[in-house]
């Protein structure tokens, strides 16, 4: 039995939780899901092209040869959709340094890192509980 090429890994915005699992596509080319849903019909628009940004600055021949499946729970809609945009850039990182050449990872975390560093490392900022005796 050949082994499954497979990564999983995970962003974290606030208290949302992505985990994507990415392995070698199986068909012609590759496909990204959320929650069990293709990227192109989730909402809002102005959102999904902020999960779109890997895809745009690597370009669709970097995620041709991957299929990316994508759980979310937890937080609000646009703490998901960074949590999302964070697991992607992470999973394709993960699977070229994994099963493809350390120079192509390299040049892929490079541009990752030079666009906006929170695509591959965590915020880790959080809520302050309230405080008894003030406002709010």
């Amino acid at each position: 039995m050949a082994t499954k090429e497979a990564v999983q890994v995970y962003g974290r915005k606030k208290t949302a939780t992505a985990v994507a699992h990415c392995k070698r596509a199986t068909g012609e080319g590759g496909m990204i899901k959320i929650n069990g849903s293709p990227l192109d019909v989730l909402s809002p628009e102005i959102l999904r092209l902020k999960v779109q940004e890997p895809v745009l600055l690597l370009g669709p021949e970097k995620f041709a040869g991957v299929d990316i499946r994508i759980r979310v729970k937890g937080g609000g809609q646009v703490a998901q959709i960074y949590a999302i945009r964070q697991a992607l850039a992470k999973a394709i990182v993960a699977f070229y340094q994994k099963f493809e050449d350390e120079s192509t990872k390299k040049e892929i975390k490079d541009i990752l890192l030079s666009y906006d560093r929170s695509l591959l490392v965590a915020d880790p900022r959080r809520m302050e509980p309230k405080k008894f005796g003030g406002p709010g």
